[in-house]
C-alpha cells in the first residue's frame, strides 16, 4: 500500500476524525463502558458523511419545491426520521458489552443519533437551540461538508 496523501491531507483528516472519535468516546453503554471512537470511527465517519450527502440530494430532488407536512412533520423532520427508525432496536446488555469491545458499529442508538446531532439541519427542522440533548456543542458538519458548491 502506498500514502497518496499530502501530509497537509493527513493532518487535515486527523483532525476532523478526532472530532468523531472525542463524540462517540463521551457515549456512555453503561456506567464504566464506554462506546470506543476509535473502533467505530469508519462507520461513524461514513454514517455522517453518509447521511449530510443524502440530505443533499433531498434538498435537490425537491429543487425548491418544499413538500407538504404529513401527519404533522415536515419533510425535513420526516427524513430525519426515517434515518432514525432505521436504527431502533432492542439490545440485551450482554449483547451491547460484546458489540462495544469488538464491532466496529457503533451501538444503534449512537448510530442514530450520533450523526444527526452534528446536522445544522437537524437543528432546524426540529427547532433545536444550543444547549438541546440533540445539539452538540461544536457542529461538526462543517468538518465533513465537502459538497460541491453547487449543492450547497
Amino acid at each position: 500500500m502506498r500514502n497518496w496523501w499530502t501530509p497537509d491531507d493527513r493532518k487535515n483528516f486527523d483532525e476532523r476524525a478526532q472530532c468523531i472519535v472525542d463524540q462517540f468516546n463521551s457515549y456512555e453503554v453503561e456506567p464504566g463502558l464506554h462506546q470506543n471512537g476509535k473502533l467505530v470511527l469508519g462507520e461513524s465517519i461514513g454514517d455522517l458523511g453518509g447521511l449530510t450527502i443524502a440530505y443533499a440530494a433531498y434538498e435537490k430532488s425537491i429543487e425548491g419545491k418544499r413538500p407538504k407536512d404529513v401527519d404533522g412533520f415536515t419533510p425535513e423532520q420526516r427524513f430525519f426520521l426515517g434515518w432514525a427508525q432505521v436504527w431502533g432496536s432492542n439490545q440485551r446488555m450482554e449483547a451491547a458489552r460484546l458489540q462495544t469491545n469488538t464491532d466496529p458499529h457503533p451501538l444503534a442508538r449512537f448510530r442514530g443519533n450520533g450523526p444527526i446531532s452534528n446536522l445544522e439541519v437537524f437543528a432546524k427542522a426540529f427547532g433545536c437551540k444550543k444547549g438541546d440533548a440533540m445539539v452538540r456543542e461544536k457542529i461538526l458538519q462543517d468538518l465533513v461538508d465537502t459538497r460541491p458548491q453547487e449543492l450547497k
